[in-house]
């Protein structure tokens, strides 16, 4: 998404002489939220370009204005991708495949060919695109902490082939070598465990309440009634309980990955 929206916010906030917070209480908003704005990481929604727009005195500019969204994702996973964005802490549990955000190009490619019905090329490429943007939120070297829950599953199908399925969990690897991500498998032998049934993501933020994300086929769910994500949460915390230690977890991902590779 181009940025001359959030450019011309912080230009006009500036030269009224705002701060973040100053403009985020004049126009009932979070501070964080003209700060995603401003940095092109998030689009205002109409009542919030309104609101910025009175109190800024810029008319309807903004208002005017709202860039489209060019991210090419599923229409129910939109409002969980720009949460993504957003949060301080992830904490992913998958159940079939590796997070989007944790995905190298390889295997996302391998996972966006083989959707069902199929797509063209180009949409494909569109597809691929916005899933690798998705994972730049890594580049900061400090937020969001991310967790990957993965049941063992998600080792064991080889998505893409043995060389890309070698690359995938040796890119796991490597990422859990920086301390700021945890990744931890769920094995087989644990039989059933409580997040069975669908694929979660649990996400904290700076100054809102957190959120849960939960996704099927051609479907997900934003919850947010705390009691809802509560329990979600306690789901979670049970299963990464009975998973395997951080330590143990990436010497399987090793070994796996050498696996593939002999059988390449």
């Amino acid at each position: 998404m181009s940025n001359i929206y959030g450019d011309w916010l912080k230009q006009q906030r500036e030269a009224a002489g705002l701060t973040q917070q100053r403009l985020a209480d004049m126009a009932i908003m979070t501070r964080s939220h003209i700060a995603h704005v401003e940095a092109g990481r998030r689009v205002p929604s109409k009542e919030d370009a309104r609101r910025l727009d009175r109190a800024l005195n810029t008319g309807n500019v903004l208002t005017s204005f709202l860039p489209p969204e060019e991210a090419a994702v599923a229409d129910y996973f939109e409002a969980a991708r720009l949460l993504e964005q957003q949060a301080v802490m992830i904490r992913d549990f998958a159940l079939s495949f590796v997070p989007g955000i944790l995905q190298t190009e390889g295997y996302a490619r391998a996972v966006l060919s083989t959707a069902f019905p199929r797509v063209g090329d180009e949409e494909r490429d569109r597809l691929l695109v916005t899933r690798l943007e998705r994972a730049k939120l890594l580049d900061d070297p400090v937020t969001p902490v991310v967790w990957a829950l993965l049941d063992e599953a998600v080792l064991r199908r080889p998505i893409g082939g043995p060389t890309v399925m070698a690359e995938q969990l040796r890119h796991l690897v490597h990422l859990a070598g920086g301390g700021r991500i945890q990744v931890h498998v769920l094995p087989f032998a644990l039989g059933f465990h409580p997040l069975l049934s669908n694929m979660l993501t649990l996400m904290w933020f700076e100054d809102q309440p957190p959120v849960a994300y939960a996704e099927g086929l051609y479907m997900g769910v934003i919850h947010d009634a705390p009691s809802l994500v509560q329990q979600l949460q306690h789901r979670y915390d049970f299963a990464l309980g009975n998973a395997l230690p951080l330590r143990e977890s990436l010497a399987l991902l090793e070994a796996t990955a050498k696996d593939y590779e002999r059988h390449d």
